[in-house]
């Protein structure tokens, strides 16, 4: 099959590798919730060879997702698992790493409480957590584009938007998630970085 393609993938893995590559140190299995077409799995478990690479999306993306996967004939980047954020039961038993790109936005407000309520089920103690994507702050846009791209969103789906980084660190205390860093990213998106002590 064709594999899917997004171009935002390509424009982002580098800059984000930069600062995974700096928080996910240590030799663990990293779950990334929502891995979409599958190319950050394949560029991060590339890059990172000292890490397993688990990704995870919805049923109906799986089959583009191992395409990439298979044809990377990587040994670290095990075939994609189903994982729903709303879902009771996740697949595996703990969470010592987690990794989500450009999720929070297109979540309904409902799966974004269930994806922290899951987090808390499942993370491990001194568990790092990296999520990418835009957020608004102090109920601003950071930028004309951010503002376009949520009317965008809520045109599409009322349930979906640019989330207040105010409300995210709010669901992240409730699972005893601290923010550790707030990085600026290019095209106005930032890398949270939450730890669980």
């Amino acid at each position: 099959m064709n594999k899917p393609y997004s171009q935002a993938c390509e424009n982002n893995k580098e800059p984000i590798l930069h600062k995974i590559k700096d928080i996910f140190l240590e030799s663990t299995t990293v779950w990334e919730i929502g891995s979409g077409t599958g190319q950050h799995a394949c560029y991060f478990a590339r890059n990172l060879p000292h890490l397993q690479w688990q990704a995870t999306d919805l049923v109906s993306n799986l089959n583009g997702i191992n395409s990439w996967i298979e044809a990377s004939g990587l040994e670290n980047l095990a075939q994609s698992l189903a994982l729903n954020v709303s879902d009771k039961q996740w697949p595996g038993q703990e969470i010592e790493a987690l990794f989500s790109a450009n999720t929070l936005h297109i979540m309904s407000w409902a799966e974004v409480e269930c994806f922290f309520s899951g987090m808390g089920q499942y993370l491990t103690q001194d568990a790092r957590v990296c999520i990418y994507g835009p957020f608004n702050y102090h109920g601003a846009y950071t930028s004309p584009s951010n503002e376009s791209f949520d009317q965008w969103l809520k045109s599409r789906d009322p349930q979906s938007g640019i989330r207040d980084f105010e409300v995210i660190e709010k669901l992240a205390k409730l699972v005893g998630l601290s923010v550790k860093d707030d990085f600026a990213m290019p095209a106005n998106n930032r890398l949270l970085v939450l730890h669980r002590s």
